[in-house]
């Protein structure tokens, strides 16, 4: 059982039936495409991973109050690179990872006593960080991240080596196996809805199994020290898979 009441086997079963759907939604008339998202349960399991997707969306893409949008750290990374494509994916990364740091220390810091509180927070917070780091990775390759495809393909990057699965349940292929080929699919609104949806249930399920992981955080200082090193590990395989994904735009394919 996860650490907000659901196992992993759960949360894959759940996604895997939504990315089933993908293919429905896509081949859906517009009277059925403007239906289907009425029809899904927003309680339980579905509504945490739909505010999840949301979230993520809303806030690691085009930022809120304090945290910057993924537009604008990229645009700050190339300015401070020069226009050099590559130095401003390692200034993103570092920057990124150094932020990771700071804060899995923090929410590490205080052990068992705040983990209840702490980890969910830190969580998100993760999931945030990567969703920006994401998706300025591609905004600096060339790629328009406000392109819904774009948007779904750097949720897509989030779930590792789930994502080949995912796409072969929707019934999608990755062209080269490169997340960013989505662009060309042109996916009908409702479909890109679902399919971020089975992302979110799968993001859900790394949360619960990341609990376990994180464990070392039961002690104080030495908690905040797991905490660290974990996200910025995370956020290195991240920031790597994501400069995969996202070849330069010029390059696509070749």
């Amino acid at each position: 059982m996860g650490m907000f009441g659901w196992g992993r086997n759960e949360t894959i079963e759940a996604s895997d039936a939504t990315a089933s759907r993908v293919r429905d939604a896509k081949g859906a008339g517009a009277l059925e495409r403007a239906a289907q998202p009425a029809q899904s349960a927003q309680g339980g399991l579905s509504g945490a991973a739909t505010r999840l997707v949301e979230r993520l969306l809303d806030v690691g893409i085009d930022g809120r109050g304090p945290f910057d949008s993924a537009h604008t750290v990229a645009d700050k990374a190339l300015a401070q690179a020069k226009g050099d494509r590559e130095q401003a994916l390692r200034i993103l990364l570092r920057d990124h990872r150094q932020i990771g740091a700071v804060g899995g220390f923090a929410t590490g810091l205080g052990g068992f006593f705040t983990m209840p509180v702490s980890l969910p927070a830190n969580v998100l917070e993760f999931y945030l960080l990567a969703t920006r780091m994401t998706a300025a990775t591609a905004r600096v390759r060339g790629y328009d991240i406000d392109q819904p495809e774009i948007r779904s393909a750097v949720l897509l990057t989030l779930t590792g080596a789930d994502s080949d699965d995912l796409l072969k349940k929707a019934g999608l292929q990755a062209a080269g196996g490169k997340l960013s080929s989505l662009a060309f699919e042109r996916l009908p609104a409702p479909a890109l809805m679902v399919l971020n949806k089975a992302v979110g249930f799968r993001l859900l399920g790394r949360i619960g199994q990341g609990t376990f992981a994180r464990l070392g955080r039961g002690v104080p200082l030495v908690g905040g020290l797991v905490g660290a090193g974990v996200d910025v590990y995370m956020l290195g395989r991240i920031g790597k898979q994501a400069a995969k994904e996202f070849p330069p735009v010029e390059s696509f394919g070749r």
